[in-house]
């Protein structure tokens, strides 16, 4: 396969799909890829896939039959994977102008060459991850606030304080995942290389408003992390105040015992 790939095609179908929390790259050293960083292999005669260490592939011009199998075949290459992966699909078409605009749930691409796919391959990584982690931190949200809401509930609140923790720890992971290891805010180290692709990569950014989003994910984290906390602190007030209130109830019956041994004594 040439650098120009699908040069006899005009529109390709594009399927990014989040498999895990990591895939293991390293079964693909040494061997003959198409390009590094990212990592593009072919898959077949026409067709090829970009691979991301933390967890993302994104496949070109491979049937359904074709994606299953090739998904079968790295199966064992990914750490921690999903029951439900977050998918996106969409088509690449050639077009002399417009390159970078999504028309028709198509991008326009002015060739189909190893960097533009690497382009679009980064583009559709980061909103997948977008996609999974935008449910994750709205279903994490929704659980926080029905806790916080369960804070006078005695024996609910047994529970309340490790829930509550578990939250915290949760957002912290998914804050850590999309700034630390996918680096979503970052633009790709392939524009360094190829600084032409630059007006492509923001263009299909705009798009797919990676930024907006990651913008609007942050806040919820942050809202979330935030009302988690108060949460806890309340349910901790709580408990100490309960804790206050029997060591009082305890102290007046030491002095009733007092009261009645005197009492008994006297008489």
């Amino acid at each position: 396969m040439s650098d120009a790939i699908f040069p006899d095609q005009d529109t390709v179908r594009v399927q990014a799909v989040f498999l895990g929390q990591r895939i293991d790259l390293r079964l693909f050293e040494g061997l003959n890829s198409l390009a590094d960083s990212p990592l593009i292999v072919e898959t077949g005669d026409r067709s090829c896939a970009v691979l991301f260490d933390y967890g993302v592939v994104v496949m070109f011009g491979q049937s359904a039959a074709a994606q299953a199998k090739f998904l079968q075949d790295i199966e064992a290459l990914i750490a921690d994977a999903f029951d439900s992966p977050a998918t996106e699909s969409v088509l690449i078409r050639k077009a002399p102008v417009n390159v970078g605009k999504v028309e028709a749930e198509a991008i326009l691409l002015s060739d189909f060459d190893v960097p533009c796919l690497q382009i679009v391959a980064e583009v559709m990584a980061k909103s997948v991850v977008l996609d999974h982690y935008e449910i994750g931190a709205a279903e994490v949200f929704d659980q926080v606030e029905s806790f916080a809401a369960s804070l006078h509930n005695l024996r609910q609140n047994r529970q309340l304080g490790k829930e509550l923790l578990k939250q915290i720890g949760n957002t912290l992971l998914i804050q850590n995942k999309i700034v630390g290891r996918v680096e979503i805010s970052d633009k790709p180290e392939l524009l360094w290389e190829y600084p032409e692709f630059d007006r492509l990569y923001l263009r299909l950014e705009d798009e797919y408003e990676i930024r907006e989003r990651l913008s609007a994910l942050e806040r919820k984290l942050e809202i979330v992390s935030r009302t988690a906390e108060t949460a806890l602190e309340l349910q901790q007030h709580n408990t100490s105040l309960r804790l206050e209130v029997y060591v009082v109830v305890l102290i007046v019956i030491e002095v009733l015992l007092s009261f009645y041994d005197l009492i008994f004594q006297g008489t």
